[in-house]
């Protein structure tokens, strides 16, 4: 399955040399997204590649996905609560961001999540590939959004695959701002 993220959260066109690509496949035992994306040459986030807290104050590109919402899953944070939605974050110099919720902005108490991800520069691209495992996929996946971010201060852009019209500021945390996976990925699971 392919996603596009060509508008800005608002609604309106994104430059052509911002858009990203986004594929998702699924496997028996992960999911693999694979990102293609413009390299803006924002600052790194300090640290090493891997988990990063905080990895959507820099260039990144986010995907959520979220489960069904009558399969029983949401519920309070604590450690026998199933996530709702899993939020997937990306950037291009091999940090990562995994993050599960209960409810909108209600996060599982867990230790940081490890998922396999590798990303790779190649002039004024790069390319990410992160293989999640099943067993962290929302019980009932059933829609998706996607973003990226990058820029900084008033230069900072927010773009979206589905917009959000009419919001006052960039919130990603809307599950009704979603769409229906398609059935060609759904039917791997």
């Amino acid at each position: 399955m392919r996603i596009s993220i060509t508008r800005r959260w608002d609604g309106g066109a994104a430059a052509p040399g911002e858009h990203v690509a986004l594929e998702l496949s699924m496997t028996s035992t992960h999911l693999r997204v694979e990102c293609t994306a413009p390299l803006h040459g924002d600052p790194p986030p300090p640290g090493l590649s891997g988990p990063t807290p905080g990895l959507w104050n820099h260039e990144v590109v986010e995907l959520f996905l979220f489960g069904s919402r009558d399969d029983g899953s949401r519920g309070a944070g604590g450690s026998g609560a199933r996530a709702w939605y899993l939020e997937l974050e990306l950037g291009p110099r091999g940090h990562y961001l995994a993050l599960q919720f209960t409810d909108v902005r209600v996060r599982l108490e867990r230790a940081p999540i490890e998922i396999d991800y590798r990303a790779t520069i190649d002039g004024a691209r790069w390319r990410g590939r992160a293989l999640v495992a099943r067993a962290l996929l929302p019980d009932g996946l059933a829609r998706y959004n996607a973003h990226a971010i990058h820029g900084l201060g008033p230069r900072r852009r927010y773009l979206s695959a589905i917009p959000a019209p009419g919001s006052a500021a960039p919130d990603f945390h809307q599950p009704e701002r979603s769409a229906s996976l398609t059935d060609a990925l759904l039917l791997r699971m």
